[in-house]
């Protein structure tokens, strides 16, 4: 049998979803809803969580609070805390895709190896670890903050010690009483270093540029807490409202970044009440506008530091001979175990590496001078019927979840469209995706992201934002409401 004979007799699903976070889950239950059954997920681990299965280092926690970092249609009365943890949130996502049946339509321990673009059949063709899959459509739910990025150190090779990144947490390895060096002050090191810092004999934090680290306004919920929630679900829908509206003032203050001086002038001030020797206070000072970097929330990050055992080191590490680390500056220490807290290769998605677009080229390649671009997040130039969540410029100072649900809006009246209207190809227009652009990249010129004088992970290599929405939230919103076919070009099953 040809190849193109089994693939006529194979099964071709409307829709492949690849991945099962928070963005994977949430587009099996909105599609179940709008009664759309013929998909199925591709899941590469055991179970679902995306993200929050990944990082399980200590302190782990999301810095936007609860009663917002959930599903606008699963609310939870089970939150402990204003501002959860990882495990609770990997319980919540796991519970939510329970109740809403989601697990029986996932393939788990299934990861794609490759996803081609077939034009004479105009159909997907994705090669998986468990075999090949057909489908009109594909949604990739992998996120933006999937694979750890370690930073190529001189020498490192020759470091004999233990040594891994917070995404891929060694917690079989005792860290007491070792010295330890902490390479990045980001968010995942501010969660981590007061967690480790009374274990270890020496920890060493290299820090390339002071973040702004403001005081987290969490606290603990309490069984009366979880019990109103319960019990009066509009006190959490409110809770929900006041939260949004508090980062809907964030977002006015970013794209306008006048008005965020006076919150620099404070943000200075309570680094003062917190950090009492002169020479640290000058080391973790900011020397960008606040927000011009990703705004970190914590309330112990500071104490730390401020312990004997503790030693900030305002540089990069730029060099390692055996155990010996050795920072821009020329300082030397000697450890015995090295955390990357470096973040997460963002400016290109790992999935562009599996994804060949209907010109028989990988995104990947086509991403490696540059960052990739989408029309809203979602659809790129010549990938005909597939689509990102959470894909380039639309990032706000919001919920991912939040933000997902609202692509996905957009994605599945797109879905809708191409099976009630016998679509067989939906591509998006050359002209629209450029015209979209070119006002994403005039417009965010004069947001705090391109013009507070720092250099932050929504830039790549050549300066573009990359990243970033320069407009409201509202206006996302708006946009994404529903896909408009005039700006893609349409085939239809008739007209092969």
């Amino acid at each position: 049998m040809t190849s193109n004979a089994k693939k006529q007799s194979a099964h071709i699903f409307d829709t492949l979803i690849i991945g099962a976070g928070i963005s994977g889950i949430a587009a099996a239950i909105k599609l179940n809803k709008a009664g759309y059954h013929n998909f199925k997920i591709i899941e590469k681990a055991s179970r679902v969580g995306g993200t929050w299965r990944e990082n399980t280092y200590p302190g782990c926690g999301c810095d936007v609070p609860s009663a917002l970092y959930s599903y606008s249609f699963a609310p939870s009365a089970k939150w402990s805390h204003l501002f959860a943890k990882q495990p609770e949130i990997l319980s919540y996502l796991e519970d939510v895709s329970k109740k809403f049946d989601v697990e029986p339509l996932i393939e788990f321990n299934n990861e794609l190896l490759k996803a081609v673009w077939d034009e004479a059949q105009h159909l997907w063709v994705l090669d998986t670890t468990l075999g090949q899959y057909l489908s009109r459509t594909v949604i990739f739910a992998t996120g933006p903050i999937t694979e750890a990025q370690i930073p190529k150190i001189d020498g490192l090779d020759t470091f004999t010690g233990e040594m891994f990144h917070s995404a891929r947490w060694n917690h079989d390895y005792d860290l007491a009483g070792k010295r330890i060096a902490v390479i990045g002050t980001g968010a995942s090191a501010i969660q981590f270093v007061p967690r480790i810092q009374p274990l270890a004999k020496e920890l060493y934090v290299f820090q390339r540029t002071a973040p702004w680290v403001l005081p987290k306004p969490d606290m603990n919920l309490g069984k009366t807490g979880k019990s109103v929630m319960e019990n009066m679900p509009i006190i959490q829908q409110s809770w929900r409202k006041s939260v949004a509206t508090s980062l809907n003032i964030i977002n006015f203050g970013l794209r306008n970044p006048k008005f965020l001086k006076p919150v620099n002038e404070v943000g200075k001030q309570l680094l003062k009440l917190q950090v009492k020797d002169a020479t640290l206070l000058k080391d973790v000072t900011p020397n960008f506008l606040v927000g011009c970097k990703r705004i970190l929330f914590a309330n112990d990050y500071y104490p730390a530091l401020q312990q004997d055992n503790t030693h900030l080191i305002p540089h990069g590490l730029v060099k390692v001979e055996g155990n010996t680390v050795i920072a821009a500056n020329g300082e030397r220490h000697e450890v015995d175990v090295i955390i990357w807290g470096t973040g997460f290769e963002v400016s290109h998605p790992p999935i562009g590496r599996k994804v060949t677009n209907e010109k028989g080229v990988v995104l990947a390649d086509l991403w490696k001078d540059t960052s990739p671009e989408a029309y809203l997040g979602t659809s790129l130039e010549n990938t005909p019927n597939a689509f990102l969540v959470l894909g380039p410029n639309v990032l706000v100072y919001d919920s991912f979840i939040g933000l997902a649900e609202a692509q996905l809006d957009f994605i599945i009246d797109g879905l809708l469209k191409i099976k009630e209207q016998g679509i067989s190809k939906l591509a998006v227009k050359s002209d629209v995706i450029k015209k979209h652009n070119d006002l994403v990249q005039k417009h965010i010129k004069t947001t705090v992201f391109n013009s507070g004088g720092c250099k932050s992970y929504y830039l790549d290599q050549n300066g573009r934002n990359f990243a970033a929405w320069p407009w409201s939230l509202k206006k996302l919103k708006q946009r994404l409401t529903a896909l408009n076919l005039d700006d893609y070009h349409v085939s239809y099953i008739a007209s092969k």
